[in-house]
């Protein structure tokens, strides 16, 4: 048979799923209205149009006129539409996500390059009932609009808003819970062998970038994958953002013109799976080694077909399809739909190429594809910066580690896939062969670093509070467990913001505490962080780690050319002395340590305050005095339970002095997980501010009453 004919057979398989009541009038007789359209008059909205090319969007207007989005509620009002519906759709989308995000900042790029992905995923599988699993979940956005939650995506990241991420308890079309990387293959396989367990025969895709790809677990999930032999859909958008790790897989071009076209259907076609499958079956029954030969067939000259990519995941057990034009729907919903009729059960790997940012002239131009941003104009791109007398508590540390590193050659730095975020792009830049990017890698960050050290060498490991719990086995291992003088830089400590749960920072004082050989410190300004670099450069005989949180520095006197002095290990410092309360702070929560001692003077309390710096080896000198010479002692930080403060607790138990008449609290983070939102809400529903430390020391000295009426301007 020829291609043309092939080809227009395919063409002419009908979608099982659809009923045929759904085949009615033209669109324009569709009457629903999705909320969250503009009330804006058209005049002065953002205009999109067709042109020979495509669909075109001047981002120099207001709200975008959005006729069809504005009859899409949920995936259901999108089964109907022809291609060119959906592409007109896809154009609507991707004005939306900009004017939106425009307004209320947050991640943009991942989501206008996956515009023509989420249309196409929607149109094809019955959401919520087929699962959509997006890997890290930045790329969102536009799934959320689909999916009932268009009026609410001004609160994006807002408090009580949507989250910036999947969320189950959000919507139940948020299958899967992200935030962090490479975890979407291992849910959806999961999902996928309970819905066999249970006897459905429900869809199960899982949409992963190419970055997520550099993390072990996706490769851990897809051998479990192809040894279970589930169906399971993999798509793998790959943006070129991050290399992947083989070679196999380097450089797939976008495919263009019409035999490619024909291509990416024939290899999706059922019937040359169905032959595929026969083909195996009947050399199975002749013998191994003409099934082996028949299967080295088969991989090359699908190889031939596509990419030198197919071998690799082939033997991992995925049947490959791709390179995809990940902006073309036709080619994306023609696969999709004959991916999803296969018979043949089995995971399916779909590689599909995009651009981040696509569709947006300043994203496809920044450096960064306008990654994640603040509030900006849309028909320039330029984001609204707020202009701050301090830096970054990242770029501190990026600074200051760079004159250690310039005064010691053995000074290395490694990340995972985080340049821009830990602030190591900066010292890459200085020493370019001193900066290792393990991509999405925590653990093997990890025991790089280790190995590093073994060689002499004094490396600085800087991964988020949060993301180094992936790596905590190796922390342990190959760490702490060797003494091996490996320094941890841990940036996002504590409460983030907009980021919400998945990114706080709040367990890495209780897990890095506990280790019998690390120092752990954490400083309450940038300045202690500039002394605590060149603290943990000059600790070379054990592992070390401080944290710090994310926001500006406090206006701190830095020292002279950001070049800090070591401090003595162990040790804290009284920073106001008073007579009846003392308040150790730990870290950044010092600050509001002395904001509180400042409220209570209105009440003449005398306040102690010290700065702890050292969680362990703990200041036993400072805590015992303190004890002694206070009626009241409270600990206060930015952590979960566990950390410094049951230190505190510890030591003082230990050593008697909870057997007297002192008054112990300890103020941590409440246990559950604090939803996203604005800093000082979060920190209000932590019960963490100044307020909350005046109102615990109000009623420890017997004063309730003034402590229910604390407020901020008071207390």
């Amino acid at each position: 048979m020829s291609l043309p004919a092939v080809f227009s057979r395919l063409n002419q398989l009908s979608l099982p799923y659809l009923p045929a009541k759904l085949n009615y009038a033209p669109r324009k007789q569709l009457c629903v209205k999705a909320s969250g359209g503009s009330s804006e008059g058209e005049e002065g909205r953002m205009e999109i149009r067709r042109e020979k090319d495509g669909w075109k969007i001047d981002f120099s207007g207001g709200a975008p006129v959005t006729p069809l989005l504005d009859t899409i509620n949920y995936p259901i009002h999108m089964k109907n539409l022809g291609i060119k519906d959906l592409e007109q759709l896809a154009a609507e989308v991707r004005a939306e996500i900009v004017h939106t995000v425009a307004k209320t900042g947050g991640h943009l790029s991942s989501s206008l390059g996956v515009v023509e992905l989420t249309v196409a995923l929607h149109h094809v599988f019955n959401t919520p009932d087929d699962r959509i699993i997006w890997d890290v979940g930045h790329q969102a956005y536009g799934h959320k609009i689909l999916t009932g939650r268009r009026s609410k995506m001004h609160t994006i990241r807002k408090t009580s808003g949507l989250a910036g991420f999947p969320k189950r308890d959000e919507s139940e079309y948020d299958a899967f819970g992200a935030g962090h990387s490479s975890t979407s293959i291992s849910a959806g396989l999961g999902m996928a062998v309970g819905r066999d367990l249970l006897g459905k025969d429900n869809n199960v895709v899982s949409v992963i970038g190419d970055g997520a790809m550099t993390a072990g677990q996706a490769y851990e999930a897809m051998n479990n994958a192809g040894f279970l032999d589930s169906n399971l859909i993999v798509v793998l958008n790959d943006n070129k953002q991050v290399s992947l790790p083989t070679a196999t897989l380097d450089g797939p071009a976008t495919p263009v013109g019409a035999l490619s076209s024909a291509l990416t259907k024939l290899q999706a076609s059922p019937k040359f799976r169905q032959l595929r499958e026969a083909a195996k079956s009947l050399t199975k029954q002749i013998g191994s080694q003409a099934h082996e030969v028949a299967a080295k067939v088969d991989e090359y000259a699908r190889g031939m077909l596509s990419a030198s990519g197919s071998t690799f995941f082939e033997e991992l057990g995925l049947y490959y399809i791709g390179p995809v034009d990940g902006h073309n729907i036709d080619d994306l919903v023609t696969i999709f739909e004959k991916v999803k009729s296969m018979p043949a059960p089995g995971p399916v790997l779909i590689h599909i190429v995009t651009e981040k940012g696509k569709g947006y002239p300043p994203a496809e131009a920044a450096a960064d594809r306008m990654h994640g941003v603040v509030k900006f104009d849309p028909s320039t791109g330029k984001q609204n910066k707020s202009v701050s007398s301090t830096l970054s508590y990242t770029q501190y540390f990026a600074e200051s580690l760079i004159k250690e590193a310039e005064a010691d050659t053995k000074i290395v730095a490694i990340h995972a896939a985080m340049g821009g975020g830990t602030g190591l792009n900066y010292f890459q830049k200085r020493f370019p062969d001193r900066c290792f990017d393990v991509g999405i890698a925590e653990q093997h960050a990890v025991t790089f670093a280790a190995g590093l050290a073994t060689e002499g060498l004094k490396p600085f490991c800087a991964i988020y509070s949060s993301f180094l719990q992936r790596g905590y086995d190796q922390v342990v291992h190959d760490v702490d467990l060797q003494k091996l003088p490996v320094r941890f830089a841990m940036d996002r400590a504590g409460l983030v913001g907009a980021d919400g749960p998945t990114h706080c920072g709040a367990f890495d004082v209780t897990y890095m505490a506990c280790l019998p050989n690390m120092v752990v410190m954490a400083p309450s300004d940038e300045a202690e962080l500039m002394h605590m670099v060149a603290t943990a450069a000059a600790i070379d005989d054990r592992p070390s780690c401080f944290r710090f949180p994310r926001g500006n520095g406090v206006g701190a006197v830095l020292p002279l050319n950001y070049k800090g002095i070591p401090l003595e290990v162990g040790k804290g410092r009284i920073l106001m002395e008073g007579s009846r309360v003392a308040i150790v702070g730990y870290g950044a929560m010092v600050q509001q340590c002395l904001k509180a001692a400042e409220n209570l003077k209105f009440y003449n309390i005398s306040t102690t305050v010290v700065d702890a710096r050292f969680c362990k080896p703990l200041d036993a000198d400072l805590i015992r005095r303190v004890a002694k010479e206070h009626e009241i002692l409270i600990t206060v930080e930015e952590g979960s339970i566990g950390g410094f403060g049951s230190h505190v607790a510890h030591f003082l138990s230990l050593d008697g002095l909870l057997d007297g008449g002192l008054k112990l609290r300890s103020m941590v983070l409440p246990d559950r997980y604090i939803d996203h939102g604005a800093p000082d809400d979060q920190m209000e529903a932590a019960g963490l501010s100044s307020r909350h430390i005046c109102a615990t020391v109000l009623t420890l000295v017997g004063r309730p009453m003034e402590a229910l009426k604390c407020n901020e301007t008071m207390c």
